[in-house]
């Protein structure tokens, strides 16, 4: 698909997924754009390795190379555990993907301090914390690109009480630009992802935890909800990714790429 990809170095978390094994979670369709239509090198993480060592196995099926391994990106000394493991394997990180998240239900008055603090780590302090070991790597190179993925529900009231990934997911956005502006002159761009309401594995879990167990119903919902009338899917935010990766972007930096087939172009 891109070229210039071609044996790159591309650090990714979140490889792994919940739900329908069949189906493609944003990180894995990322690691298998990047990696096997495009021929870059994924080093991946997910916090269960057996959801990682999966995706692992769909991607070599592909022709495509992925490295993965266990890591909790919430710590700081896994963290880079992580980011060593990849320097020692190749000796470079040129793509940053920061692709983890956590969604509970609850206002700020219902919900507790444990549950806010964990959705805030998860969210906002793994991006970070992979920045914080990435970019000091990329400044010396000389080169690199970071690619966040946040959400709409930074942008707008999406239609749910989740206030603690709201408030972390546009922290991200904001994040992005002013990173995006201190690294513009040491040849390193981030600009950030931001879905809308997507069909992936995950959407069994919102199910059970905002609309009772039913699934149909959600699904009826979140199509609905949106202009072009049905959710997208996780290759439409990989593709998103895998240009801004690119040097077809090679001008783009501090912005954001909204993936949502229109909704936050609506009214709430």
């Amino acid at each position: 698909m891109y070229e210039d990809l071609r044996n790159k170095v591309v650090l990714l978390t979140g490889v792994g997924q919940m739900g329908d094994p069949a189906m493609w979670g944003n990180g894995a369709a990322t690691a298998k754009v990047l990696a096997c239509e495009s021929g870059a090198k994924v080093f991946a993480c997910d916090l269960h390795i057996s959801a990682a060592e999966h995706s692992k196995s769909r991607i070599e099926a592909e022709g495509g190379i992925c490295d993965v391994m266990a890591t909790d990106v919430t710590s700081a000394t896994q963290v880079k555990a992580f980011v060593n493991a990849c320097m020692e394997k190749y000796g470079r990180i040129d793509v940053l993907i920061n692709n983890v998240g956590r969604s509970e239900p609850g206002g700020p008055a219902e919900m507790d301090e444990a549950t806010w603090d964990k959705q805030t780590d998860v969210n906002l302090k793994s991006v970070y914390l992979l920045c914080h070991e990435v970019l000091p790597i990329m400044e010396r190179q000389g080169s690199g690109t970071v690619i966040n993925i946040s959400s709409v529900a930074g942008l707008r009231y999406i239609g749910k009480p989740q206030v603690a990934y709201a408030a972390s997911k546009a922290a991200i956005n904001q994040f992005t630009k002013a990173t995006a502006v201190l690294y513009a002159k040491k040849g390193v761009r981030l600009n950030t992802v931001v879905p809308g309401l997507m069909h992936t594995p995950l959407i069994g879990h919102l199910a059970n935890k905002y609309a009772g167990g039913d699934l149909e119903g959600l699904v009826k919902k979140r199509n609905n909800q949106v202009p072009m009338g049905m959710m997208g899917d996780a290759f439409d935010i990989a593709n998103a990714v895998a240009f801004l990766a690119s040097e077809k972007a090679k001008y783009i930096t501090g912005q954001k790429i909204v993936v949502d087939g229109g909704i936050t172009s609506t009214t709430p």
